[in-house]
């Protein structure tokens, strides 16, 4: 991501820096990235393994990580402290403090909790294991936010215009949500444009459909078009396209013209809300592959704090710019 919202995302953390924990710190995909982060001094990484390892992999690799924080969690000075209180989050489940010790063993649990104790700010993980691996720990400890009753995701598109400025797209749920209801559908909603500012974007809300304002009839039609209503209903501040709409008309003012005539959203839409998992991440991934859109993502949201998931397929680069996507949202 060139310009815009990611330069403004460094610019946040060059004013207050920020600690991410990475779970998978023998990875050289994240010692490439540990190494770049400690280089521009914005971004303090925080590698979760044992300290001999993470060492001889860094020098293996040829990356500089000095300066790096190393948590291993056989030998973490705070484990007793971190053990109370992964017991009280877990009381309900009546986690004995034996058993705390072996699950804090694993790095996804252990690092979350670095996240909960406020020894870090944000976490990223997901390089070598499961999206779900992920996202239990975060839902076990870190919870949802206030009012929120699910976790979601979105992605962001970004695809140079060669005339200085990125197009910067948001589109939500693509990863996590396989069906969602329509009260989950306002969250997402909610979410993914609140997301959508920390990229520079203005959120112009689309709900997609095959159906553009009545023009198609069924189940999925209603769901998208009671999603729309209660939106518009619940949050008056954001811009939502007023009915249920095909992609054709969200995108291009010329088809808009004759589906909502004179409306200022339609044909120009940015925040395009999927009615299911299946549209979603077809939809993120042809933006992607035939629209040479670079994807960002997937973006875990309605958690207390910022926790991403890393595609297993990754390279440098991306663990690079998702670290600093998930700091800047903290």
């Amino acid at each position: 991501m060139a310009s815009g919202g990611f330069g403004s995302m460094i610019e946040k953390l060059k004013q207050n820096p920020k600690k991410i924990v990475f779970t998978e710190g023998t990875d050289p995909r994240i010692l490439e990235a540990a190494s770049r982060l400690l280089a521009g001094n914005f971004l303090h990484p925080v590698l979760v393994g044992k300290e001999d390892e993470i060492l001889k992999a860094s020098e293996e690799a040829g990356y500089n990580i000095r300066g790096a924080e190393m948590y291993d969690p056989e030998h973490f000075d705070r484990m007793d402290e971190m053990v109370g209180q992964f017991c009280e989050l877990r009381k309900s489940k009546g986690v004995t403090k034996e058993q705390a010790r072996e699950i804090l063993k694993g790095a996804n649990y252990f690092g979350t909790m670095l996240v909960k104790m406020g020894i870090a700010d944000a976490l990223l993980g997901g390089a070598t294991y499961s999206t779900a691996d992920t996202v239990r720990p975060a839902l076990q400890l870190i919870k949802t936010k206030p009012g929120n009753k699910i976790v979601s995701s979105c992605f962001i598109l970004v695809r140079p215009t060669g005339l200085g400025e990125d197009e910067v797209l948001a589109m939500g749920d693509c990863a996590i949500c396989i069906d969602p209801t329509e009260d989950e559908l306002v969250e997402i909603a909610r979410e993914t444009a609140e997301c959508a500012t920390h990229f520079g974007i203005e959120p112009r809300i689309g709900f997609l459909s095959y159906s553009t304002k009545g023009s198609g009839a069924g189940e999925d039609v209603d769901k998208m078009r009671n999603a729309v209503k209660k939106t518009i209903e619940q949050h008056p501040e954001l811009r939502v396209l007023e009915a249920e709409v095909q992609f054709d008309a969200a995108v291009s003012p010329k088809v808009a013209e004759t589906k909502f005539p004179g409306n200022e959203i339609a044909g120009h839409c940015n925040t395009f809300i999927f009615p299911d998992i299946n549209a979603g991440n077809i939809g993120y991934k042809i933006a992607q592959r035939l629209g040479g859109f670079d994807a960002y993502g997937p973006i875990l949201l309605g958690l207390n704090a910022p926790i991403n998931d890393l595609s297993r397929g990754c390279n440098g680069q991306e663990v690079y710019s998702m670290a600093i996507v998930t700091a800047a949202l903290a």
